[in-house]
């Protein structure tokens, strides 16, 4: 079994990351779903993030890298292999115009450490989960900004174990799609080029962002943001879609359609990863049903039997 052949691995070397065994991922998502992960490491610098990556590339590990927890779906029976969890790896500099930001850094705390420091360009993430590692992996997107719009430079570390400095070309990135998601490799920081703006101006917009994702329900239950992602060729957002064939409140188990946003499911409280797989199934044959058209996810299956 993968989990006997980690134990011994790990017992042939000296690993300083921290790690456990066995790890329930339902308490490391924002589903508040999900199966033991076999191993479960958090670095906390990157000697740490370079020792585990190499554990798992030497002994041929399948391994799996973990911002927030946002916008992904564990199955119910966990994730075998390793998980390397970015949330200890977090933190934050500012030199004039431009914030950098560890991979694990919430990108809620890089909007608010901006706006205190009156730098405009990350209002429109505020209140959005997920890690600043794997808002740039997916070219996160929110009120009509793209991270990639805001980005300098990205730092990597890649499968030859190589930390690298790359420069940001927009061409590269496309609607919730980056050059990274091609690539074996960590995102170890990103920096953003911001401008200055009076913190109030600032403030204001981001009160303005909050009261919208309260309206649309984001923080009524658990949940993972939007299921599908936007298509202009069908006339509308997916969300309008959904909800135009009364899916609104439409529950499978524990997993339910947002009565507030159509684009987003729930976990009612008893949800498990097969449960909102199988709404996820059910919302896409009813839009091809009745439209022809092929929802795209956005959200991300990781684990067994998925």
């Amino acid at each position: 079994m993968l989990m006997d052949t980690l134990q011994k691995a790990l017992k042939k070397i000296n690993i300083s990351c921290p790690h456990t065994f066995s790890e329930p991922m339902h308490l490391h998502t924002s589903f508040k779903i999900g199966g033991p992960a076999d191993l479960f490491a958090k670095p906390r610098n990157e000697r740490h993030i370079e020792e585990i990556f190499s554990f798992c590339l030497g002994n041929r590990i399948p391994h799996y890298i973990l911002g927030c927890g946002a916008n992904i779906l564990v199955s119910d029976k966990g994730i075998r292999g390793t998980v390397i969890s970015l949330e200890d790896f977090s933190g934050t500099t500012i030199d004039d115009t431009i914030i950098t930001a560890l991979s694990g850094t919430p990108l809620n705390m890089v909007v608010e450490q901006a706006a205190e420091y009156g730098l405009s360009g990350l209002d429109a993430f505020f209140k959005m989960p997920g890690s600043v590692g794997g808002a740039i992996w997916m070219n996160a997107r929110c009120y009509n900004v793209s991270i990639c719009d805001l980005l300098e430079y990205v730092e990597i570390i890649n499968g030859s174990l190589e930390i690298k400095k790359i420069a940001v070309s927009k061409e590269e990135f496309s609607y919730k799609y980056s050059p990274f998601q091609k690539q074996k490799l960590i995102i170890i920081k990103g920096a953003f080029k911001l401008e200055k703006v009076d913190t109030k101006i600032i403030k204001k917009s981001m009160e303005e962002i909050y009261r919208d994702r309260q309206k649309k329900g984001h923080f009524l239950y658990p949940c993972a943001g939007s299921i599908f992602k936007n298509n202009r060729g069908f006339g509308m957002p997916s969300g309008k879609l959904i909800d135009s064939l009364g899916l609104k409140g439409y529950r499978i188990g524990g997993a339910q359609v947002s009565p507030q946003h159509a684009n987003i499911i729930i976990n009612t409280g008893t949800a498990k990863a097969q449960d909102v797989k199988a709404l996820i199934e059910y919302i896409e044959q009813q839009v091809f049903k009745h439209y022809g058209f092929k929802l795209e996810k956005e959200i991300l299956y990781a684990g067994e039997g998925l």
